[in-house]
């Protein structure tokens, strides 16, 4: 197809294409569906060969790939070989080796999607039509010193530059809403898919469970309330985590000490299974300005497959009715107990009561956005 009759976009993104889908690769692929004309890059994360090293591993390059039968999706993964300390122009590199790649695909002033803003200082001088992708306030994560003030330096500088902004929840609505006009386009849900009835997961332990889904963080999971959990429920049922961990070594053998089970990562096609066999879906998340700028894909996911589900008072969740119950620290032990106590919940999706919006109807407002800074004319903010 000529350059001129697609419509070209690349995606910085701040996690990687795998098995493990997020909101990224939700509206990826809704975008693709519902554009036969798009053709995407989707750049991940830079392999840092430094760090690597230092982790005792090899680094693995990621080349410029096709993903999928289309041929409109490509993923690729800029190398960063050093430290900024040691290579300021690290960055500027890495762009290149994006811009290259466009070149080779045959983009056309592509449309930029930016969820990593430590490309905002390159992004400055470019005149492709850039739009912000909010959906994590890392200036409120904690961390170094000077890591936080070039976060926030660089997330000031994207809301400045980009043509449209686009944040995942009301709180990052309030905040970068302040300094310029948003559209709030919150996580959607394929509610079919989760609730299609799905065999016990082989790996997920006999018993009752009590499981958590998502990744595991020190800026999210609050682990003191997981070990008294695994210690109240000692005999019953045993905690399990499904997703990537990113916990530090000596939290995650407190964890497994305790009784927990890490079963890491699982491909998206198998989440329903452990999600419909779970006695009790678990969000012991911590309560702080960096939580509640969140938009949680699970609290749709737990929505849609309508099990019982105790969750501390974390935004995305609170508004929400039965079965989902909501404790604050102090009571949140105790109601996980009070459901293992009640009688058991039959295995597979309960009954819908509510039904959460799309990934398709998510992903439509999205590009409309997308096709407004290519020059598509206005759009009006989601909800």
């Amino acid at each position: 197809m000529p350059a001129a009759e697609r419509f070209d976009v690349i995606c910085f993104s701040l996690e990687p294409w795998n098995e493990v889908w997020r909101r990224n690769q939700h509206f990826a692929s809704e975008l693709l569906r519902q554009r036969q004309d798009l053709h995407l890059l989707f750049v991940e994360p830079p392999v840092d060969v430094t760090w690597t090293l230092r982790q005792g591993h090899r680094p693995h390059r990621s080349p410029l790939r096709p993903v999928g039968d289309t041929d409109r999706l490509h993923v690729m993964a800029p190398l960063k070989w050093l430290p900024r300390r040691l290579r300021p122009d690290g960055d500027r590199a890495r762009f290149a080796s994006v811009t290259d790649a466009a070149r080779r695909l045959g983009f056309h002033r592509p449309v930029l999607w930016v969820n990593d803003y430590t490309y905002a200082p390159l992004l400055e001088a470019t005149t492709w039509p850039v739009v912000y992708d909010v959906t994590d306030d890392w200036t409120l994560a904690g961390g170094k010193a000077g890591s936080a003030e070039r976060e926030r330096r660089n997330d000031a500088r994207m809301l400045r530059i980009a043509t449209e902004v686009v944040v995942c929840s009301p709180s990052l609505a309030d905040s970068r809403g302040r300094e310029r006009d948003v559209h709030l386009i919150p996580n959607g849900v394929d509610v079919e898919f989760l609730r299609e009835p799905t065999a016990r997961p082989d790996d997920l332990p006999g018993g009752r469970t009590v499981l958590y889904q998502g990744t595991l963080a020190n800026g999210r999971i609050d682990l003191d309330l997981c070990l008294a959990l695994c210690r109240e429920i000692a005999g019953r049922a045993t905690l399990v985590f499904v997703g990537p961990n990113s916990l530090p070594r000596d939290d995650t053998k407190a964890l497994t000490d305790a009784g927990a089970v890490l079963l890491g990562g699982r491909p998206y096609e198998r989440v329903p299974g452990y999600l419909q066999h779970a006695d009790v879906l678990v969000v012991p998340h911590r309560i702080d300005p960096f939580t509640e700028s969140l938009d949680p894909i699970k609290a749709r996911e737990f929505q849609a497959v309508a099990r019982p589900v105790v969750t501390t008072p974390v935004a995305g969740f609170r508004e929400l009715g039965p079965p989902v119950v909501v404790a604050d620290r102090a009571g949140f032990v105790g109601a996980v107990s009070t459901v293992l106590d009640g009688p058991a919940v039959p295995p597979g999706p309960g009954p819908l009561r509510h039904r959460p919006v799309s990934w398709a109807a998510r992903a439509s407002d999205f590009l409309a956005v997308l096709e407004s800074a290519a020059g598509g004319g206005p759009v009006s903010g989601g909800a």
